[in-house]
């Protein structure tokens, strides 16, 4: 499970350095190969290890390439998928393409989401946190059963 927030430089090369304690796990997991795509609500990436994107494009395929909506998700999430392997320093590359579609410039977040990270913009990110606070205090929103049930 990947955790955590971790403010990270983008070297020149357009390459992420993944944080050390989840290097051996991917390994382990994956020999670190791993799937760089779009987030389709937000504007970040997200990166997963081969097994956890297996099971997306398993679900992906079970979509309708008849139904426009579920044909414009795999159209996105698939067409911008891109993979590739860590190197011996822990380093992956994000295509160009990606680091255009979330604004990626030196500065980014590498935030743990359970069974991937998203990529951020180091600036967004922050934007994106505050929002995500200032909508939780408010209370005119409709919590979900499952929000209802949730405790800390």
């Amino acid at each position: 499970m990947f955790r955590g927030a971790n403010a990270i430089n983008l070297d020149s090369k357009g390459r992420v350095a993944i944080p050390t304690r989840y290097r051996q796990a991917l390994l382990d997991d994956c020999q670190g190969q791993l799937v760089c795509t779009i987030d389709t609500q937000q504007s970040c990436l997200l990166l997963y290890p081969l097994t956890e994107w297996e099971e997306i494009e398993l679900k992906l395929s079970k979509l309708s390439s008849m139904n426009p909506h579920e044909r414009r998700l795999q159209r996105l999430l698939l067409g911008y998928a891109s993979e590739g392997d860590m190197d011996k320093n822990g380093r992956f590359l994000v295509a160009p393409t990606l680091r255009q579609h979330a604004g990626l410039d030196k500065q980014i977040m590498l935030v743990g989401q359970l069974n991937k990270f998203e990529i951020w913009d180091a600036d967004v990110w922050a934007q994106q946190v505050e929002a995500d606070i200032q909508t939780e205090k408010q209370s005119d929103f409709e919590l979900t059963d499952r929000l209802l049930e949730f405790s800390l």
